[in-house]
This record gives structure tokens, sequence and C-alpha cells, in this order.
């Protein structure tokens, strides 16, 4: 689903472009077999990274370094390309080796993640480990880093629901230019943006660090990232942390699809969280009617935008990330009682500037976002199936689904080819711990499931009843001992029949007290780092 701008290492120079010659697409393979190593230069040789401190006031140890890789894997001193990395160095006597965390998107950047990781984690178990972040290539820091056409979310755009043909057309319209843009502006790097490629950077940049295996932390769709890279690479995996696992058997045209049904339970759990605080909010007592309100502020919105910014797409934008994390609740439901019992748009624009609207850095994840997942996976190329689907879906859950598609449609009109998803079944692999809440929209609980049952001897550790997507490190104590003493020496739990270990859901939010937003929660933190799709 939507990615969200995470927050980059502050100190972190923009690095300087690499040109890269156009190169024609890669064969489409179900299971890539890995490059070999090159013994060229940029860190494919094992050569070191030259670290700099680059600290902030909340990560003060943090440090920032490049490594170059090849464009393409298999062509190793063909053009070259630069990720941007994060360290948090070990402190500790004996190192148990570099742990790499990713935060998700496709298209986030895991710089500052390094940094909450390593602050968040207990402090005897951090500081065994160098925990590693990366901008993957296209993101952030990285070069060269996409930006396939500026302001792409900058203006009010076409309501999603394309209940009239002249409607339809506008938001074709915008998903066809996009992918043009894309293919006029990147033409020599889209064949080569995709999960795969990525986990043979993430090879590179293990060999670069000298170690002969790799842990790895992943959120969202870093868990699939993580499980191509042990597909690729079983024998270079230690440890391997999975939060809210993507369901690999669904990438990603299906999976969009499984989450609008959930994105539409996890809206209507917010609105029923209204109703339970009607003293707060005082929109009524019956989540039904009030579901209905929500629904006309969409209507007048789609023909009145809110300080002509915020239209029928925007609002979407808006409480969408509510979806993702319930921390955001009150601060959206005070928006959505201003709105319809005062009139007073201010405090909903407030809220779209603050959860829903798309500056550069995010213009630059959902241009990796689209290349990914546009390369990842088949798309289906005729409009008519894309209508015809998430119209049934829309029937069932009217939430998100058609602002989804057009988020997604995009990779109708791709100009580079599709490879075949990663088959990441794997029986070579060290156990891997897995963390999943029953209700989290973005990544289903089944994909959790799944993922489980691919991975022999795998753990999976379920948050009973939470809805949060990302879910260790964000004040759940009972999954972060599970997590804590997987890194600190191995221990998993000792395993049931669907969940080896079950943790209660945090409580849910209370109303503020105030009109400020908290951000001060780990939950908070780490949502404001995390990629929101998927």
């Amino acid at each position: 689903m939507r990615h969200r701008a995470a927050v980059l290492c502050a100190a972190a120079a923009v690095l300087a472009g690499t040109g890269v010659a156009a190169q024609a697409a890669p064969a489409v393979q179900a299971a890539p077999a890995a490059p070999a190593a090159s013994s060229g230069a940029g860190g494919a040789s094992g050569a070191g990274i030259a670290w700099k401190a680059c600290g902030t006031d909340d990560y003060p140890t943090l440090q920032c370094g490049s490594l170059t890789v090849p464009l393409d894997h298999h062509r190793p001193d063909g053009p070259q390309i630069k990720l941007a990395l994060s360290r948090v160095p070990h402190t500790a006597r004996h190192s148990q080796g570099p742990l790499l965390v990713n935060p998700g998107g496709p298209g986030g950047s895991g710089l500052a993640l390094a940094g909450f990781v390593a602050s968040s984690l207990p402090a005897q178990v951090a500081a065994q480990y160098d925990v590693v972040g990366f901008d993957p290539r296209g993101v952030g820091a990285s070069t060269p880093a996409l930006d396939c056409l500026p302001g792409h979310f900058g203006t009010v755009r076409p309501d999603p629901v394309p209940d009239t043909p002249a409607v339809e057309r506008a938001n074709l319209e915008r998903a066809r230019s996009f992918a043009e843009a894309c293919g006029r502006k990147y033409a020599h790097v889209l064949p080569y943006l995709d999960t795969v490629s990525a986990a043979h950077d993430m090879d590179a940049v293990r060999r670069a660090l000298g170690a002969p295996r790799i842990n790895y932390f992943g959120y969202s769709y870093g868990t699939y990232l993580g499980t191509v890279y042990a597909k690729l690479y079983p024998q270079r995996v230690r440890r391997l942390v999975l939060d809210s696992v993507v369901d690999p058997t669904g990438v990603w045209y299906e999976a969009n699809l499984r989450q609008d049904l959930a994105f539409d339970d996890r809206h209507r759990a917010f609105l029923a969280w209204v109703a339970r605080h009607d003293a707060a909010y005082r929109l009524g007592t019956d989540p039904g009617r009030i579901e209905a309100a929500w629904y006309r502020m969409r209507a007048e919105l789609a023909q009145r935008p809110a300080d002509g910014r915020v239209g029928a797409a925007e609002l979407e934008d808006t409480f969408l990330p509510g979806g993702y994390y319930h921390g955001y609740w009150p601060h959206l439901a005070q928006a959505f009682a201003a709105y319809v019992l005062d009139g007073d748009p201010g405090p909903l624009v407030g809220a779209y500037e603050k959860f829903g609207a798309v500056g550069a850095s995010g213009d630059n994840g959902y241009s990796v976002y689209t290349a990914v997942e546009c390369r990842d996976a088949g798309w289906p190329r005729d409009w008519a199936d894309w209508r015809e689907d998430n119209w049934e879906v829309y029937a069932k859950a009217p939430f998100m689904t058609w602002n989804n598609a057009w988020y997604n449609a995009p990779c109708a009109f791709w100009p580079a080819g599709s490879r075949q998803p990663v088959d990441v079944a794997n029986r070579a692999l060290p156990p891997a711990l897995l963390f999943q809440a029953t209700h989290d929209a973005a990544t289903p609980y089944e994909g959790a499931v799944a993922v489980h049952r691919l991975l022999h001897g795998s753990r999976l550790v379920v948050e009973k009843g939470g809805g949060n997507h990302g879910i260790t490190l964000s004040g759940n104590t009972c999954l972060d001992r599970h997590l804590a003493a997987y890194l600190a020496d191995g221990t998993l739990p000792r395993g049931g029949e669907a969940a080896d270990a079950v943790c209660a859901a945090l409580p849910e939010p209370k109303p503020l007290q105030s009109k400020a937003v908290s951000t001060s929660s780990p939950g908070a933190t780490l949502h404001g780092l995390l990629g929101f799709r998927p």
C-alpha cells in the first residue's frame, strides 16, 4: 500500500550522481540465480566502507557511508550505481555481526531506521550488533534516486471512484502519464529496479562489511525482501526477523485487492472507536451512522475541496494512515468531528498536511514503489480486468479500493517487462522469527501464516487483536521480549499449532486532551520511519 516518506539520516550528504548507460532488460526468471562475486571495484570484492559520523540528536552514534554496486549484478563490470548506508557500530567486546534493517515500502529509506532499532533494542542486545540501514537502489540518498513525475500528488486529483467515463479517463490518463514519464527518464534503470536486484545489493553490502553471514530485520515489504535474499543466499543468513509479513503468493496485484478488504475493516474499526468515545467527539454512538457521516463528508469534499486542496482522494489519503497505526485515530477523529459538527475544515486540512500530503521524498518513494512492484511480477495489461476486479471489491470495501487501484495503475502501462515472483519456500535456513498482528490491514494475517509454512523451522509470534502495521519496538513488551531473546542468543518460542507464541494487543488509544498530535510514543516514532505501502 501507500508509501509514506521516511525520515532520512539528517547528516547524510547527497551523493554525486553516477552515469549509467542504457541496458536491455534481463530475462524473466522465477528463481534467479545469485551472480558470482566480482573482483571489480565498489565493494563486490569485499572492499571496506568508509564510515563518517552523521549523528543526530536522537541517534548520536550514527555513521554514514556509501557503496558502489553494479546496476546489473550479472554484468559486474558494467554501469554502476551507489547505495547510501548508515550504521550504529557495536560496542560489546564480542560482536554478532551486522544486523541489516529495512522499513518497507518498497521505496522506504532505512538510514534513520538503523538508529531507531539500535536505540530501541535492549542496550545489551544492541551492543552486540552493527545495526546497518540502507537506502535501496533508487531510494533517497542512493544514486540515481528516482523522481519520475515531480508533483504527481500536488493538486486535487480526480475522484478515485470512476462512476462516470470522464472520471475514469482522467484517472487513467494520470496513471499512463506517470508510467510514460518514468520510461522517458529512467529507461536504462527500470529493468533493474526490483526485489531480486535489491537482494543482490544486500549481499554486496555483506561482502563489503567482510561478514560471512548477516542478520536481517525487515518490516512490511522488507519481509519480502528478506525472504527473497534468504532464497538466493540461504547460506549467508544467520538470523532473520520479519515483522508484518507480506504474503509472497500474491505479489503484487492480488495482494492489493486483499488489502482493500482489510483496510475497509480497519476503517470501520476506527469508526466504531469514534462511536465508543461519543463524549469526546459528539458524533453519536452508532458506528453505522458515523460511517454514513464520513461518506457524506467525502461526497461534499469531492464537490468542494477543503481549502482548494483536500478533495475525495486527499481525504482518503489522510485517513489511510489510521489503518496502519491506531495512534493516529484521536487526531483524525478530531478533524472529522470539526468538519461535520462545526463546518470547520481547518483541522482536516491540517491532518492532510501531516498524514496525507506527499512531498519531494514522497515523490521519490512513490517512483520506487511503482518501479519495483511493476517489475517484480506480472500485472493485467487490459484495463477491463482492473475495472471488473476493483468494482467487485469496491462493492464490499468502498473505503480505499479505487484509491489503491489508481495508486498501482501505472503498472498497467509500465514500460519495463515484469519478472515472475520468487518462490521463497526455504528449507535451508536457520529458524526465522515472524511477528504479525491479527488485524493488520496492510499485510493481512494470512500472509504471515503462509510464510510460516514456507520457511522451514520458523516461529510465528502473534499479536492477538492488534491492528497496527509494524508491531515490534512499538511499546508491546511481550513482543519485544521474544525479539530480544532471539537476537541475544537465538532463543525461539517453544512452538504451537497455528502460532508459536501469542501476545495481547496494546490498548486502544484514548481521545487527546489537546489538539496536538503526540509523537513521543515508540509507535509514533516507528511509524514515522516505516514505508506505508505495503
